[in-house]
């Protein structure tokens, strides 16, 4: 065990590269098209901030374990099993700017190389040393049913009008957020933590991750086209249900709310520029503002809360300020 007053905590970024360097020399060998479209779908990169921050937390308590390597590489496969699952469901032509696994190879060898991706993220875990793998294997796989039902709940409010911000919240917290909530977990799990530390630790990623929502919500309809990386509007022209559609829809009276469903039904050419008029008139953009610090406050007393000395946490808090700020 390292001693606390002398072990340097790595940063968000130091982790980062060392975990993409790891990552990147286990991609599959294999040559046949099912590996190629999962090499191809794994090297269009993306933040890695879940397996980051499983190492991270690890690291908040001891020494990385290098069981943690295995958990962390399990995790980011398993992140994009799911992506490229989502992508299917939701007809999407691009991810990152590249077209989407289906799109390239099909959508039969795209469910085939999701799924190679899970069976894979399982066989990292049986890596582990014994002492873990129980607990860890019940998180992963807790986790693993509850952003299927996340899923399904996004699916699902596509058909109701009448979605309340309690269910919304409940849907990102299970569909994105329990995953980076678990991730952290898992890490505090391998350094050696008290089940009152995961705890705590589990609450910030899950508070993160939906303060993390609300911010992509807001960029979305508010943000510069240039720093955020793609065209605005994006969640208006699909006719998504998001955190402002759902403020919007509560700060308008029942004729307000009918003109308002009317118009995200529109397809006409100014329809995103309405939508947003709409937004701001009803104070949907400082209310998003709010709701997002809402759960940034409570994700940062969690990690507060956590009984770790305090320069340990750092390397935690400025992630998570980083990504609250972030613009794109």
């Amino acid at each position: 065990m390292c001693a606390l007053h002398i072990c340097t905590m790595l940063t968000f970024k130091e982790l980062s590269q060392t975990f993409a360097e790891k990552f990147r020399q286990q991609q599959f060998s294999n040559t046949s098209a099912l590996y190629e479209a999962a090499n191809y779908f794994l090297d269009l990169g993306g933040k890695r901030i879940r397996p980051v921050m499983c190492l991270m937390a690890n690291e908040l308590f001891d020494d990385i374990n290098p069981d943690a390597w295995h958990v962390a590489t399990a995790i980011e496969l398993f992140h994009n099993f799911t992506l490229v699952h989502d992508d299917i469901m939701d007809k999407a032509a691009l991810r990152r700017g590249q077209p989407t696994v289906h799109e390239k190879y099909g959508a039969s060898t795209a469910l085939l190389c999701g799924d190679m991706m899970l069976v894979t993220a399982y066989e990292y875990l049986n890596k582990i040393d014994n002492k873990y793998l129980h607990k860890i294997m019940n998180l992963f796989n807790r986790t693993g049913k509850e952003v299927c039902e996340g899923q399904q709940l996004d699916m699902d409010f596509e058909q109701q009008n009448g979605v309340q911000l309690d269910e919304y919240i409940r849907m990102i917290g299970l569909k994105t957020s329990v995953l980076l909530a678990a991730s952290l977990q898992m890490g505090a799990i391998l350094g050696g933590a008290s089940l009152g530390n995961q705890q705590h630790l589990y609450e910030f990623g899950k508070n993160l991750g939906i303060a993390f929502q609300v911010q992509d919500d807001y960029l979305d309809a508010f943000g510069d086209p240039e720093k955020f990386g793609k065209q605005i509007g994006g969640d208006i022209r699909a006719n998504k249900k998001t955190f402002l559609v759902i403020g919007a829809l509560a700060a308008s009276t029942p004729a307000q709310q009918q003109e308002l469903q009317q118009l995200l039904q529109d397809d006409s050419a100014d329809k995103v520029e309405k939508v947003i008029s709409v937004f701001k008139s009803r104070g949907v953009d400082d209310w998003a503002r709010e709701l997002k610090q809402q759960f940034m406050n409570k994700a940062m007393q969690h990690l507060e809360d956590t009984a770790v000395i305090s320069k340990r946490k750092e390397p935690l808090q400025n992630l998570a300020e980083y990504l609250m700020q972030r613009e794109s």
